[in-house]
């Protein structure tokens, strides 16, 4: 058998590449045991970055997968506070010696492997992460910003063609850089990720190709989406403009520029950073913008840097804020003189230092996707492949491959321009309308790569021949078979490693281009990380164009059908697009000219000041613009524009007010209460500090003889107590389905009940079609009927019940309405202060940091100026509401009618269960039924055996008396870890 350290140190691929999950098939507790105690071992002694990340998860897998399994006695235990408090500091190294230490001395259990696989895998991700960054700041070209501290140590002057006014209209002149964005055949199942790259990358290869776009029916024709200008101004500040944010702001400190979260400008401050304008080792110095651009550029002068992103939404996985960076980064180092060109192309050598900064610019803003996501700067179609680590590269020694790959420009005579217009003439590019966080998703290609999971494995080979054979289809010319070859890596390599790269939306949308057009529809194309935004449709030229007229009304269709379900940001749009074959191009304008939008922006604020204040560039920037008002015939646009920013439309307040007023009585809204609420709110009789129970009182575990355990085997009596029962037809089921927002959906706002989280045999499921099929089969199993009640809330009753409608097997199905709603307030600073330093906190890497600490002091200024638990008003009406929680739920059967409904329909009803509709593993067992009955409880609990994940209280002895305690109402933090049970509300 294969020793478990040769498969992570052997050179040998075939070794190498062997599955953790094949080491691990056939053997005993004590034997994975063993295997655990060596990689820990070796993890610590091994100099090797890469395969001690690949012990870490090793041990991760372990823990989390397979010891699980085989620890089914030993499953309840308790996790040291102190290993977890030393978790979420960051301290991995010690709060797996803390964890380890205690599996020694009371022997292993699936409570404490869940520990140990949560801090193996963190600190795994960390270690990554660190190594990714060091690289980042050892790219030639970065290294010097890192060693520059001080005002007087910046090396970078601005270039003189920035210094010379124009004659006629006395302004400097602006640099104008537009960028493409970039469009990917096939990313080899995410080879791009840093740490694939560099691992692995001889597999690291992608091709791509950066397009213009136009949003059909909206512009005329497709154009670089991204434009950034660049100018001097005659004020010692650093203005930053973003048009498709509508946000600005004057820096005039350089700390400023640091803070993230500040405003909506985290992004252009990220490439001003990354530049070389404020270098990144000048963080914390303390000196103003004036200081540092009085030496670049010239005493009272200073920067202004606009950008715009022409209608390309969120989620469009075409890397539009990573090309957005690269085209900031781009103009202010043309203006600097740290590429040969001022304008036009870039040769090779910049367009990779503009990569390598781009990549920089994202660490620094705490976010990052993979190294192809910068090819808008580049032209044309390219083949984007990892390079072998050699001496000389910063990587070696350290990692098998470099960070920066390398790119390779195809020719026309390797894809003729013919073949492009073909491409062009046969491709419907969309953004579907989704907009989720990819970032999980690139965890798990990560984790699944390093543990070379088999079926994955075989997977992410199957990719990487895939693209040979769309190189090989673009170099004859074959459209068609692209569209097969992108279509199969979607249906097949990347779905096998990542299910969740597709999602019901798309699958349904491919179903009907099949269904209508048959061989004309020649495949589908996955953008980026996964689908439902950006994507690609491949039809026959000839029927294209109706196939565009017929996707954008289908998308809409299917759109709202599932929007109340599946993460929609926006309605789907059609984008005409074109290969761009010149990459990121600048241009010097002299008349200062910047990107369309930027004076509606920027003039309304100006006008509201003393014009004796303003600089003599911007008071001839208002006459300039008072000209082309007054004479010039595109002028009656811009005054259109100005007038609306300027002058205040018809009030809306009081539509909102009486809409608001209108949902708040229509659901229930108990105002008497309310207003109680805030008086002891503002009192300090109610806050998070005063939910906490004395810390007089005695918490302590249960004992064996407090609970029972439904593991084991119920008596025959128990089971036909319960089976009686379920015959009688006198059980029924409470399914609790009030929220919105799912951990699947990253927390968007769509009706959890109703959203397709999972595939079975072909088709997508969602919780609440799982658990009818759950309560329809216990039903025809016991020959007779079992009511299924469904309670909502104000956000998700219309949806439920149209679902129900459709889906009603059986007159039983019963929907619940809630009957009362909260009213939000604005939080008490102490609330605030008390959640964020007394309650447990994960903290964060250095840069998240930053970003969290910025948003916080953000959210303290408002609610201090908003007014401490005032009613929050200041949004949709919809978004102002809340629901009261799961204590209403069972009231309000009673007060909307619906027990009186079911009881009426089913009289001999006696007992209810009632569960969550995300717990999937509740059911209406024989066994537990009649272990309910035979005690005459009037309530029996379901508790599970904790897990690291499962906080927010447990089961408890209070004083001596058992009790479902809350997680805030713990008097210290490490009370909760002394309990054995978490409640899962069943």
């Amino acid at each position: 058998m294969i020793d478990v350290l040769d498969v992570i140190t052997s050179d040998n691929p075939d070794v190498r590449n062997r599955s953790l999950d094949e080491l691990c098939r056939d053997r005993s507790t004590e034997e994975l045991l063993d295997i655990c105690h060596r990689l820990d071992a070796f993890r610590r002694s091994c100099g090797n970055l890469y395969q001690r990340v690949r012990a870490l998860f090793f041990l991760y897998a372990i823990h989390r997968f397979h010891l699980p399994e085989r620890l089914a006695e030993h499953e309840t235990g308790h996790i040291p506070f102190g290993g977890y408090d030393q978790l979420l500091s960051r301290r991995f190294h010690e709060a797996i010696d803390t964890f380890l230490n205690c599996q020694a001395e009371h022997g292993p259990t699936v409570t404490l492997s869940s520990a140990i696989a949560a801090a193996c895998h963190r600190l795994a991700f960390q270690t990554l992460a660190d190594q990714v960054r060091r690289s980042v700041r050892t790219v030639r070209g970065n290294q010097w910003m890192f060693r520059t501290g001080h005002p007087a140590d910046v090396p970078l002057r601005i270039r003189p063609e920035m210094l010379q006014p124009d004659p006629i209209h006395r302004v400097f002149p602006s640099l104008c850089e537009r960028t493409a964005v970039r469009m990917d055949f096939s990313h080899s199942a995410w080879s791009d990720i840093f740490f694939l790259g560099m691992d692995f990358p001889e597999g690291a290869r992608v091709i791509n190709a950066s397009v213009n776009l136009a949003v059909r029916g909206r512009h005329e024709k497709p154009e670089p989406p991204i434009e950034c200008c660049l100018r001097v101004i005659d004020e010692p500040v650093l203005r930053l403009v973003s048009l498709d944010l509508n946000s600005k702001a004057d820096v005039t400190e350089v700390n400023e520029v640091f803070d993230f979260a500040r405003d909506y400008l985290g992004l252009l401050k990220a490439a001003v950073i990354a530049a070389g304008l404020i270098p990144p080792g000048m963080e914390g110095c303390g000196a103003s913008i004036a200081d540092v651009f009085s030496r670049m550029i010239g005493p009272g002068l200073g920067l202004e840097l606009v950008s715009r992103v022409n209608d390309i939404p969120k989620g469009s996985r075409l890397a539009v804020s990573t090309n957005l960076l690269g085209s900031l980064i781009a103009v202010c180092m043309r203006a600097t003189g740290q590429v040969s060109q001022l304008t036009g192309v870039l040769s090779e050598a910049d367009r990779r230092i503009i990569a390598a900064r781009a990549i920089l610019g994202e660490w620094l803003g705490g976010s990052g996707g993979g190294w192809q996501d910068s090819g808008g700067v580049w032209p044309g179609i390219k083949l984007i492949q990892g390079v072998v680590a050699a001496e000389g590269d910063p990587e070696f020694g350290i990692s098998r491959g470099r960070l920066m790959p390398q790119h390779t420009v195809f020719t026309a005579a390797e894809i003729s321009p013919e073949t492009r217009e073909r491409l062009q003439q046969s491709l419907v590019l969309v953004h579907g309308g989704m907009a989720q966080n990819v970032g999980p998703v690139l965890e798990m290609v990560t984790e699944k790569y390093l543990l070379r999971s088999e079926r994955e494995w075989e997977a992410r080979r199957d990719a990487v021949r895939l693209l040979d054979e769309i190189v090989a289809a673009l170099s004859r010319g074959d459209i068609r078979a692209v569209g097969h070859a992108t279509d199969r890596n979607f249906r097949e390599p990347l779905q096998a490693i990542i299910p969740w790269c597709s999602n019901a939306y798309t699958e349904e949308l491919i179903a009907r281009c099949r269904e209508r057009y048959a061989d004309q529809f020649h495949g589908f194309w996955m953008l980026g990380g996964m689908a439902g935004g950006g994507m690609g449709f491949i039809f026959d030229p000839r029927i294209r164009p109706e196939a565009q007229d017929w996707l954008q009304e289908v998308m809409l269709t299917v759109k709202r059908q599932m929007e109340s379900h599946v993460p929609f940001a926006m309605d789907p749009v059609v984008y005409d697009f074109a290969v761009n074959d010149s990459g990121t191009t600048a241009e010097l304008r002299r008349d200062s000219g910047m990107p369309k939008g930027y004076r509606s922006l920027v003039i309304p604020d100006l006008l509201r000041r003393n014009i004796s204040t303003l600089s003599p560039m911007v008071r001839r920037q208002l006459e300039r613009t008072g000209d082309e008002v007054r004479s010039s015939a595109s002028g009656a646009e811009l005054s259109i524009q100005l007038m609306e920013r300027i002058l205040p439309s018809s009030p809306a307040g009081d539509e909102h007010q009486s809409s608001l007023t209108d949902l708040l009585q229509q659901n229930g809204f108990d105002r008497t209460a309310h207003e109680q609420l805030r008086t002891d709110l503002q009192s300090g009789r109610l806050g998070l500090s005063q939910n906490r129970l004395s810390s007089t009182v005695s918490i302590e575990d249960v004992t064996p003889d407090d609970i029972l355990d439904a593991r084991r085997p119920m008596s025959a009596d128990v089971m036909q107590l319960g089976t009686q029962a379920l015959e009688d037809g006198t059980v029924g089921v409470i399914t609790l389905a009030a929220g919105v927002g799912s951990r699947w959906t990253q927390g968007a706002g769509v009706v959890k009940a109703l959203n397709p989280f999972c595939r079975m045999q072909g088709r997508f499921r969602s919780f609440l079609e799982i658990h009818l099929a759950k309560t329809r089969r216990v039903a025809r199993k016991f020959g007779t009927a079992l009511p299924h009640i469904i309670t909502t809330g104000y956000l998700t009753d219309e949806p439920i019940r149209q679902a129900v409608t459709a889906h009603r097997s059986t007159d039983d199905i019963y929907v619940s309405r809630g009957a009362a709603v909260g009213l939000r307030m604005v939080p008490m600073v102490r609330d605030l202060m008390f959640a964020w330093e007394e309650m447990p906190q994960q903290m964060l890497d250095e840069q998240q940091e930053k970003m969290r600490a910025s948003v916080r002091t953000a959210l303290l200024n408002w609610a201090q100026t908003s007014g401490e638990a005032t009613d929050y008003t200041d949004n949709l009406p919809m978004q102002c509401l809340h629901p009261v929680g799961h204590w209403y739920e069972v009231p309000g059967l009673l007060l909307n009618g619906t027990l009186q409904r079911v009881l009426d329909r089913h009289p001999q009803l006696q007992y209810l269960m009632l569960h969550n509709v995300d717990t999937l593993g509740a059911d209406l067992d024989a066994a537990v039924l009649g272990q309910h009955i035979r005690t005459l409880a009037d309530l029996s609990f379901e508790v599970i055996s904790r897990r690291l994940e499962d906080r927010g209280g447990g089961l408890a002895k209070i004083d001596g008396r058992v009790r479902l305690v809350e997680g805030l109402a713990m008097p210290r933090e490490e009370d909760e870890f002394r309990l054995s049970f978490y409640n899962s509300l069943t």
